[in-house]
């Protein structure tokens, strides 16, 4: 494989990126379950400046075009708010194509751990609104939806998260591995790993890279982007800890 590094000041001299964090440093993550009482489960998710809503209907009975006899149809939408980012210059059928694998993706992710043989002839809908936009909108959804889902009771196999990481050096010919990867980073041409894993298993869910990188780097950024999961994991885990201690109080 090609290599691909980006010779840019993604890094400081003082080891600081663009948005004030360190390389290894993931972004801010803050997250409220029961996010809204319509649906039967939804969560409000803040990564970084990266904003999305998801809210899960189901199980319910499925239609008889994606009725399974053994399993549950797993039915997942990403969606992004008009007002999501100040730049939308894309094309509208490419940008149509980019939400359709990413809700494919979605789909492959939280399949990986739900126990879909549970619910036989049934369907669970996962829709994702991404609010703001500054990088690792999938990466958010993926979080966001696997604390959906467990909001509404449907049982799973262990967490499902996400997360993305690249490699840059400076101009000062150092190499810097950064995890949770931001828009600014993205634009920059920065060769971003995204993963999707169980953390607990160290099972891949979506692997997805968006530009060539040459061997000698790519496990490097590989671990730091199965590092950044188990790490976001830890703070899911947290929240929801939290949100059950105030909801079913002892």
């Amino acid at each position: 494989m090609a290599l691909s590094l980006v010779h840019t000041e993604l890094v400081s001299m003082q080891g600081l990126r663009v948005d004030g964090r360190r390389p290894h440093e993931l972004a801010v993550v803050r997250c409220k379950l029961g996010a809204s009482s319509k649906p039967d489960g939804s969560v409000y998710l803040e990564q970084g400046c990266t904003k999305v809503l998801v809210a899960v209907y189901g199980p319910h009975q499925a239609s008889k075009t994606k009725m399974l006899p053994n399993a549950v149809a797993l039915n997942c939408k990403i969606s992004i708010a008009r007002f999501a980012t100040a730049m939308r210059k894309s094309d509208p059928a490419d940008e149509r194509k980019v939400l359709e694998n990413m809700s494919m993706n979605l789909k492959q992710a939280l399949l990986a751990t739900l126990k879909s043989e549970l619910y036989p002839r049934s369907q669970i809908d996962v829709y994702v609104e991404v609010l703001q936009d500054d990088g690792n909108a999938f990466c958010a959804s993926v979080n966001a939806a696997c604390l959906a889902l467990i909001d509404a009771g449907i049982p799973m196999r262990e967490y499902v998260t996400a997360c993305s990481a690249s490699i840059a050096i400076t101009d000062d010919q150092k190499q810097h591995l950064l995890v949770d990867v931001n828009k600014g980073e993205e634009a920059a041409g920065c060769a971003v790993l995204t993963v999707a894993c169980l953390p607990d298993t160290g099972k891949i869910a979506v692997l997805d890279l968006t530009h060539r990188v040459h061997m000698d780097h790519f496990e490097k950024v590989l671990n730091t982007a199965i590092q950044g999961c188990k790490d976001i994991k830890i703070v899911l885990d947290k929240a929801l800890r939290q949100y059950l201690a105030e909801t079913w109080p002892h």
